[in-house]
């Protein structure tokens, strides 16, 4: 039976490997403190934050996130560990809420490894306070307890940690949050938390062949659930419907600590309909047979986009259990050898021979075991996406797909946009369509430098260039083709033309909103361009009078591709393009930018907003991307069209004929 706990009330643990797990309203990063018997902590090595994560027997979150779960395993504790303290803080300088009070009450679970709750405590009465202490687990008499403790700090993390006995409290809490911005700017942004009646469905008679941890329970807040539109400004955590923002539905369903809308135009605030049963009832003892749509929605397109926003959560949880299974399997290996062979009698001869196959042998089982459930795991969430990737949209579908051979320019704009694909090294050919939400919330930065990665090693820059160059304009393509007629223009700034060559399908095609830019005059001309419109469109808005803009401006979302960044660019230019990086998804206007970033480090830390504002993608296979779970690093594979396939020749085609037509 759960314990619900309040403030002060403690409960006594039947288990020494727990899963902590942690929803909140809006991205918050987790940490837990190792203290003695007094509570107090020595140094910064005994935190475990997102950047320092691990530490013997307890691992934390990697970034901010509104969900998390923390693994403890309390046996691997050093012996002078008497209380593990769990807290949580609000990041700071990425735009998000500033206090607690601002967001729902968050909501603390221990669980066991099967994820049955053993004790919960919900976080009411927080106001002004940005950190918390929310729980601790601690040593009494030689068994363990967990404790709610609730202890809100105003001066945030700096004043909670001090309070805790640590030196230099303020440094460390300035590096634990410049941190969790890094991992944000990595990060695919989360959709907004889900509500209990949003949350993914599967058949009924499917569910029980999934692991209980691979999905975790929806956030139960102690007041009433609000509006999910008022969720987390930034980064893709739940696989809930998300929906576009925008200045045209920059009202209802915001907060004043949320300067994103997620409400979506279209959508009603009622819980949407589950998916209709189109699959058969499996039989006992089988598991369902997947189905395209197997998610909650007002459409297809939304049950889809919820589905495949599921399989990447349940992908990330299952591997995030297999590798913990395997780091425990590893300790506790190294711990039966360390007790056994701290008798020196042991150390040689047939005893200690024996430990250590014995020790080697339960190893090898847990870790066997724990592959089959992962394979088991692996193997649905492959079959489930050989349904789904056929069924897909051209939004949310590959070059290579056949819709886009039939495909027409909708006369609605989509939910969101497949930008590339992800995955693991634990099974490579399970590949994940990575979605943005449209209309775009953050802009994206096409890295041209050479990386770590084995695929960019293999090539010259000069050909890495031409690629990110190339990446980039199948992004803008895939833009033009999925906006209604009219609704969306690109504009390109090539400072020395050296883009000419990949440019081409977009300029044969007509599509552009005037020839790329050259040199610094066309330079300074598209930035003052697209800097006015984002003054006039936000005055109007601000004032109320979108009636007021002059009528030759045009109102449609814009793109503005960069190529070479920061050749042709003077300080000037720089700070109008840093606007409308910081500006410009407000009310419309876009970037696209192909940079690398070793080359504009003469402005120093100046640009460094700018990096972190965009989302960083690769020409080549690259693991640089992060979940907002539990922060795996992903492989990110962009998208590219078929060996001498003309698909992107016919579609921009189809984009020019429709604009010529408005659609008809």
């Amino acid at each position: 039976m759960t314990a619900e706990l309040v403030r002060g009330q403690n409960h006594t643990l039947p288990q020494t490997r727990l899963e902590i797990r942690i929803s909140a309203g809006s991205p918050v990063l987790a940490g837990a403190t190792l203290g003695d018997e007094h509570g107090t902590v020595h140094g910064a090595e005994r935190i475990a934050h997102p950047g320092s994560p691990r530490l013997p027997g307890l691992e934390v979150s990697r970034q901010a996130a509104a969900d998390h779960r923390l693994a403890v395993d309390l046996e691997a504790l050093p012996e002078a560990v008497h209380r593990v303290t769990v807290l949580l803080a609000l990041p700071t300088g990425v735009g998000g809420p500033t206090r607690f009070g601002a967001t729902a009450a968050p909501f603390v679970a221990v669980t066991g490894l099967d994820g049955v709750e053993i004790a919960t405590f919900t976080l009411t009465g927080l106001d002004a306070e940005s950190a918390v202490s929310a729980l601790e687990l601690y040593r009494r008499q030689g068994a363990w307890k967990v404790r709610a403790v609730g202890q809100g700090y105003a001066a945030g993390l700096a004043e909670m940690l001090a309070d805790q006995g640590v030196d230099r409290a303020a440094e460390l809490a300035v590096s634990i949050q410049e941190a969790v911005t890094r991992s944000l700017a990595r990060s695919v942004a989360p959709p907004p938390p889900r509500t209990p009646e949003g949350d993914r469905v599967r058949q009924a008679t499917g569910s029980s062949d999934r692991r209980p941890s691979v999905t975790p329970p929806p956030a139960r807040p102690a007041e009433p659930l609000t509006d999910p539109a008022a969720g987390p400004p930034e980064p893709p955590a739940a696989p809930a419907g998300p929906a576009p923002s925008g200045p045209a539905n920059a009202g209802a369903g915001s907060t004043a600590d949320s300067p994103i809308n997620y409400a979506h135009p279209r959508r009603q605030h009622a819980a949407p309909p589950p998916p209709p049963p189109v699959a058969p009832p499996a039989q006992p003892g089988q598991a369902a047979q997947p189905v395209a749509g197997d998610a909650t929605g007002w459409s297809m397109d939304e049950r889809l986009y919820n589905q495949i926003w599921g399989m990447f959560e349940d992908l990330a949880r299952a591997a995030a259990a297999y590798r913990s299974a395997v780091d425990f399997a590893e300790s506790r290996m190294d711990q039966e050898l360390d007790r056994a062979l701290s008798d020196p009698r042991n150390r040689i001869g047939g005893a200690g021979d024996r430990a250590r196959e014995q020790a080697r042998a339960k190893r090898d089982e847990l870790t066997t075991r724990a592959r089959e459930v992962l394979d088991r795991d692996l193997a649905q969430l492959a079959a489930e996406a050989a349904v789904v990737e056929p069924a897909l949209p051209a939004a949310y579908a590959g070059w290579d797909n056949p819709v886009w051979h039939a495909h027409r320019v909708p006369m609605e704009l989509p939910m969101a946009l497949r930008i590339g694909d992800l995955h693991l090294p634990e099974r490579t050919d399970l590949r994940i369509p990575l979605l943005v939400r449209l209309p775009l919330e953050r802009g994206m930065w096409v890295d041209s430098r050479r990386t770590a990665s084995e695929a960019a090693a293999l090539m010259d820059s000069d050909r890495l260039r031409r690629l990110a160059m190339e990446t980039a304009v199948l992004h803008a393509a895939r833009l033009l083709a999925v906006y209604p007629p009219g609704e969306f223009s690109v504009h390109v700034i090539d400072p020395a033309g050296s883009a000419a060559g990949p440019l081409a399908p977009l300029v044969d095609a007509g599509v552009l909103a005037g020839p790329p830019a050259a040199g610094p005059g066309g330079v300074a001309s598209v930035l003052a361009h697209l800097t006015r419109r984002v003054d006039l469109v936000q005055m109007a808005v601000r004032a109320g009078a979108a009636d007021s803009l002059p009528p030759d401006l045009d109102t449609g979302e814009q793109l503005l591709v960069v190529n070479d960044f920061p050749h042709g660019f003077d300080d000037r230019a720089v700070t109008q393009l840093r606007y409308l990086a910081d500006e410009g998804p407000s009310v419309g206007v876009h970037l696209l930018m192909v940079a690398d970033r070793e080359e504009a480090s003469a402005y120093g830390p100046v640009l460094d907003p700018l990096w972190r504002s965009l989302l960083r993608i690769t020409p080549v296979a690259d693991s640089h991307l992060a979940d907002p779970w539990v922060g795996h690093a992903w492989t990110y594979e962009p998208l590219t069209t078929p060996p001498g396939s003309h698909v992107l020749e016919r579609v921009l085609a189809s984009v020019a004929a429709a604009r010529r037509t408005g659609g008809r």
